[in-house]
């Protein structure tokens, strides 16, 4: 099984946040998953929501703001002292690159929301991190979001995040995996992505007892908030 740190160790630290990837890899984490948005300024954020309601209590939409904005929208810490804020894509992949085996960037563009978010985050890894290419998938719950970056780049690592399976969409994506929550996962699902080579990842698992069910249903992989738990007892 692979353990994805889902936005790094959040059970621990604030969701998404530098400290939430240093927790993780402190913990052992080698793959993670992460979300990102588009900045008013072209910067790629990473936070889960549209909104900032949930992670600083005020609600402002992300994409509204600038980098320099982010200081004023400190994340709720309900775990340590440390003040911390959203965090560009370009300050988190330095710590998730040591012993790095997968990173998980889940772009956020629903309804083609913020349009270029595609090709703005090809060129910032490809100038930020190009020896990380190799190690990152890409998903989104947006198919046209996972077309158009496949018609920018025929190599990249594909995962499909997906609330209704359909294999043959996700073929004709190029995909590697399918993503799904793990109350839908099915013996059938999973062997269908098998039967053509794709691996299946579920989300959000926190317990034993479901990710021992899903490793025995054929599941390659989870998203865990509680990564340190899962690495210390596999």
């Amino acid at each position: 099984m692979i353990y994805f740190a889902h936005r790094g160790a959040s059970a621990e630290r604030p969701q998404n946040s530098v400290a939430a990837f240093k927790r993780a890899r402190a913990l052992g984490a080698t793959a993670y998953e992460l979300d990102v948005h588009l900045l008013r300024d072209g910067q790629l954020a990473v936070h889960h929501d549209y909104s900032l309601l949930a992670t600083t209590g005020r609600d402002t939409l992300l994409g509204t703001l600038t980098q320099a904005d982010l200081a004023q929208y400190p994340l709720l810490n309900a775990f340590t002292a440390e003040k911390c804020t959203i965090p560009l894509l370009r300050d988190v992949l330095p710590v998730v690159r040591e012993n790095l085996a997968c990173l998980n960037i889940e772009i956020k563009n629903d309804g083609n929301y913020y349009p270029g978010i595609e090709k703005v985050l090809l060129d910032e890894l490809h100038a930020q991190a190009p020896d990380m290419l190799p190690k990152i998938l890409f998903s989104s719950f947006d198919y046209p979001t996972l077309a158009r970056l496949r018609a920018l780049d025929k190599s990249v690592r594909i995962g499909r995040l997906c609330r209704a399976f359909d294999v043959q969409e996700v073929l004709a994506l190029g995909a590697r995996s399918v993503h799904m929550n793990q109350s839908r996962l099915t013996p059938e699902i999973i062997n269908a992505c098998h039967a053509h080579g794709l691996q299946v990842f579920a989300y959000t698992v926190n317990t034993q007892e479901d990710a021992a069910r899903l490793a025995a249903l054929g599941a390659d992989g989870i998203f865990t908030d509680k990564i340190g738990f899962f690495l210390s007892t596999r």
